[in-house]
Formats: C-alpha cells, structure tokens, sequence
C-alpha cells in the first residue's frame, strides 16, 4: 500500500494475504486539521487501469478487492483539496485493510509526513517511497493535478547553506516523480531554508516539526 498525501494526508494501519482471498478495505475520511469526520465523494478503482470501479457518498466507505490489483481511492469534498490512497492487497493484515484519508482546506498546504532524507542531505529515504508512489499515483489519476513543492530546513547553522539544502531536497522529489513518468511541468519548487518554521523553540521536537517538505496544490 503506498501513502499518499492528502497527499493530503493519509493515515494507513493494516488491520495476511492471500491472492485468491476476499479482502476487506475499510477507510474513513477526515478533517486533516480538526480529525471530524467528512461527508465525502470517495471513489475507487483498480490502478492503473480502472477496470473495476465503485462510489461512496459518506464520511466512511467499505469494499471488497480480490486477486493482486492495487486500487486507488480518493475523497472530495467541498472546499478540500482531493485526498487519496493507494491501495495493495499484499499489504492486507487477516484479509483486512484500514484507511484514513485526510482532507486538507484548499489554499493550504500538505506536509508530506513520510517523507525522509538523510541528515543534512537531499538523499531521499527508502521509507520515503510509499508515500511518494502514492503523490505519483494521485497526479496520474488527476492529470490536470499541478502542484509546488516546498522545502523547509530548521534554522540552526548558517541561513544560506539551509536554503541551500531545502532546494536540493524539494528538487529530488521533483526527479522522483518525473522519473515515475509525471511530466516536470506539472511540478513547481521553491525553497525557504529556515525562515518559516511552524513550531518555535530549540527542542529537538520543534526542529523535527519545521524540516519538512510540503506540497501546495496550484491547479486541481
């Protein structure tokens, strides 16, 4: 299963599998910033080729998959940024897979949580992957989708090497995904170094919290 924003984002707990089973997926869709539940449109179809489809119109959904396909769910809602999640039946736990998926107020943007560099470098994480096939998932599923991407580093050491590395990050994921076949006009970048942290203090927990990379979603 890949994690996905919303992207946006997603929250995946896997509730083992066997390819000739009926799996259960289960999700919820929520507020990113409140957690309330969300009266939404999800649909869902098999990836990539949409084959086998289905529609919910609730804050929960439930259906069943069978065979190995991946399947892709989204969620809109008014007002929200387009929320999804790439689902794997491999990744089943007792024929079971949970979902939650998290919309985010338009105009604002996502933090993708999972992804992971190694430290002080643009070297982006094995662990990193999932939720970076799901951002490429979603951006082939919305092919009108055109986004930013936007770096962040701490503000401890000196000002220019962090807009330095907050740079390089932003356009490894850039890379990332165009070399998962989305077009590089669909992807713009812009670094900030340390100059707009969201959590204050010299704890290591507040300088976790402000390096990030974030993606604001310019067209949808």
């Amino acid at each position: 299963m890949k994690l996905l924003f919303a992207i946006p984002f997603v929250l995946i707990s896997f509730v083992a599998y066997s390819q000739n089973s009926e799996i259960i997926v289960s999700g919820k869709v929520k507020q990113a910033i409140s957690g309330k539940g969300v009266v939404a449109k999800v649909f869902y179809k098999s990836y990539p080729t949409g084959s086998l489809s289905g529609t919910f119109n609730d804050s929960t959904f439930s259906f069943s998959i069978f065979g190995s396909s991946k399947y892709f769910v989204t969620a809109e809602a008014p007002d929200h940024i387009k929320g999804g999640v790439l689902v794997e039946p491999k990744d089943a736990r007792d024929n079971k897979i949970n979902v939650e998926i998290e919309l985010t107020p338009k105009g604002q943007s996502i933090r993708l949580n999972h992804l992971i560099f190694d430290a002080g470098k643009d070297v982006i994480k094995p662990a990193s992957f999932n939720e970076l096939d799901g951002l490429v998932a979603m951006l082939k599923v919305d092919p009108k989708m055109e986004i930013q991407l936007e770096g962040h580093t701490d503000n401890v050491g000196n000002a220019a090497r962090n807009l330095e590395l907050s740079e390089k990050r932003v356009i490894a994921v850039k890379k990332y995904l165009t070399a998962h076949g989305i077009s590089k006009g669909r992807i713009q970048t812009k670094a900030y170094g340390g100059t707009k942290p969201i959590a204050n203090g010299n704890t290591e927990e507040a300088r976790a919290l402000n390096r990030r990379v974030e993606m604001r979603v310019l067209k949808d």
